[in-house]
């Protein structure tokens, strides 16, 4: 097994960077050439995941600007890798000076260090959210590729602290700072934050990703499912507790005459429509036409600046308040990082699917 770092078998991408280091980073390797790009592209969607957007995230305030390095000339992607990387501007490490040693709880502090025996305990380095900037650079990139065949990805907030969504206008996801495609849910939502804040504390919630657009034939039987790949993509992300394809675990209290979903055949465009999408867009594992939906639970950040208990390297108890500035609740800046995660896989099995039959 290789080290963790890649992602992708034709379309794919190693991210490198730390939390607090010199800058963070993607290589995209196996993009088409001829595809237009630029900077803005990938500016648009690193803007939706930078810190500092509102009262109800991190106040760190890093600009996160990109910088293309290889792969682009006039305009176009050549087809050779392409490099991008992204400064660290507004690190402040000296927060966790006095807590170096301490193994911060559900945090990856003690499982960093008993896999390599020593860890960035600046923000947790590698296993800090910030690597996420990368892969929202390149999932921009998949997503102008995708832009191409007609697939459009998109995420929402559905829930954050119990507060479910109860209705859709996709038109409200970017009006709100939760991100949610429901106006009144979403100051519901907001206040909820603000008050785990003031509390010292932090919520989690719920986010729906949709592709619509995608054709039906992708996906690799048998262990490369596409909905296997899009949730082993998804379970990838820091933070993410579960995924659920389609109707997910309500499929479970159904009957099958329920789950089932009926084909109908349409004249007018030869193909096979469905009454309802119960399996997600998937069946066996490969793409059907119909939209793929997904859902992905978020736990709350771990870092709270209540008093926990917690343990040193050598097994001293102390008494831990998290100083710093963090997200009350990472559900709003992760809806981006959900969409690139889709983005990358969809773009991959794309590639794949036109070398499997001429």
């Amino acid at each position: 097994m290789m080290p963790g770092n890649t992602f992708g078998e034709i379309f794919k991408i190693m991210t490198f960077g730390e939390s607090h280091g010199k800058a963070i980073g993607v290589v995209i390797d196996g993009c088409p050439a001829g595809l237009g790009l630029d900077e803005s592209d990938v500016q648009k969607e690193l803007s939706r995941r930078k810190p500092g957007q509102s009262a109800i995230t991190t106040q760190r305030q890093e600009e996160d600007k990109v910088e293309i390095l290889s792969g682009v000339f006039q305009g176009k992607t050549t087809g050779t890798p392409i490099g991008m990387l992204i400064y660290n501007k507004d690190a402040d490490s000296s927060k966790y000076e006095a807590i170096k040693d301490v193994f911060r709880p559900g945090h990856a502090d003690y499982t960093y260090y008993k896999k390599f025996g020593l860890r960035d305990y600046r923000g947790g380095g590698r296993s800090s959210a910030r690597e996420t900037a990368a892969r929202v650079a390149a999932g921009a990139v998949a997503k102008k590729l995708l832009a191409k065949f007609g697939i459009d990805v998109f995420a929402y907030t559905v829930e954050i602290a119990g507060i479910r969504a109860g209705k859709f206008n996709r038109n409200e996801i970017e009006n709100n700072p939760v991100r949610a495609a429901d106006s009144d849910a979403a100051k519901k939502m907001e206040n909820a934050i603000l008050k785990a804040k003031e509390q010292q504390d932090s919520v989690g919630g719920i986010i729906e990703v949709k592709a619509t657009g995608v054709p039906a034939g992708l996906g690799e039987p048998v262990f490369d499912r596409l909905d296997a790949r899009i949730s082993y993509a998804l379970m990838g992300l820091p933070a993410t507790k579960g995924v659920e394809i389609g109707a997910g675990f309500e499929a479970a209290r159904m009957k099958g005459s329920q789950d089932n979903d009926k084909m109908e055949f349409n004249a007018k465009t030869k193909s096979f429509d469905f009454k309802s999408n119960n399996a997600g867009g998937t069946l066996g594992g490969i793409s059907t036409g119909a939209d793929i939906i997904a859902r992905v639970a978020i736990k709350p950040a771990s870092s709270i600046a209540q008093e926990q208990v917690a343990f040193d390297e050598k097994g001293k108890k102390v008494n831990l308040k998290i100083e710093g500035r963090h997200d009350p609740c990472v559900v709003p800046r992760a809806v981006p990082i959900v969409e690139a995660m889709v983005a990358l896989v969809l773009a991959d099995f794309l590639l794949m699917q036109r070398t499997r039959k001429l």
